[in-house]
C-alpha cells in the first residue's frame, strides 16, 4: 500500500500551450509563493502530463510562466524518477553528447534527433521551499535539460540546425494543431 498519494491524482488536466504560443518562447519568472496554490499547480501539471502521455512538463506548457517542472521519466537503466523542481537551475550538463529522438507535448506527434549531454544535474526547491538536487543520466538527463530549456523560453526545435530544423518546423506548420496557435 502506498503511503503517499499518486502525483496528479487530485489534479485537473489543463489545456496545453502549443508551439508558437508566446508563453513558450519567453523566460519564466521565479516562484516566490510556496503556498497552497503552488501545490495545486504541481498536481495539475502531473495530471496534464499523464493525460498527454508525457515524461516531463514545464509550467509554461500549461500557460503559467513560472519556473517549475514535473517529471516521471526513466533513465537508461529503466530506473523511474518521479518528482518536481521549483526554480530549477541546470548546474551541470556533461558527458558525451548524444543525438537522440526528442519530442515535446507542445509539438504533439513531432520528433527530431536533438543533441543533449548524457548527464545532467539540476538544483532547485521542493513545494515547501526545501533545497533539492537531482542528477540524471541518459534519457532522464535529456528530460531534465529539456524542461530547464522550456523555463528559459527555449523549445527543442531551437537546438536543431540544418535539415533537421527545417523538417520539424515544416511539419509543425502543417500539423492539425498548428491552426489553433498563434505563429504555429
Amino acid at each position: 500500500m502506498r503511503n503517499r498519494p499518486i502525483p496528479g491524482s487530485s489534479g485537473r488536466v489543463r489545456a496545453m500551450s502549443l508551439f508558437g504560443a508566446p508563453v513558450l518562447h519567453a523566460s519564466c519568472g521565479e516562484v516566490t509563493d510556496f503556498g497552497p496554490s503552488l501545490a495545486v499547480l504541481v498536481e495539475d501539471m502531473f495530471a496534464t502530463m499523464y493525460a498527454a502521455n508525457g515524461v516531463g512538463l514545464a509550467a509554461n506548457q500549461i500557460g503559467f510562466p513560472l519556473r517549475v517542472f514535473v517529471y516521471d521519466c526513466p533513465d537508461d537503466d529503466e530506473v523511474r524518477h518521479v518528482g518536481h523542481i521549483v526554480n530549477p537551475v541546470l548546474v551541470e550538463a556533461d558527458g558525451i553528447t548524444v543525438r537522440g529522438p526528442e519530442g515535446c507535448l507542445s509539438l504533439p506527434g513531432l520528433e527530431a534527433g536533438t543533441p543533449r549531454f548524457d548527464r545532467a544535474v539540476v538544483e532547485g526547491r521542493t513545494l515547501n521551499g526545501d533545497p533539492v538536487r537531482v542528477t540524471g543520466t541518459g534519457w532522464f538527463a535529456r528530460c531534465l535539460q529539456h524542461e530547464c530549456d522550456h523555463l528559459d523560453g527555449t523549445v527543442y526545435t531551437d537546438r536543431l540546425t540544418g535539415l533537421r530544423r527545417t523538417r520539424v518546423l515544416r511539419a509543425a506548420r502543417r500539423a492539425p494543431w498548428a491552426r489553433t496557435t498563434a505563429g504555429g
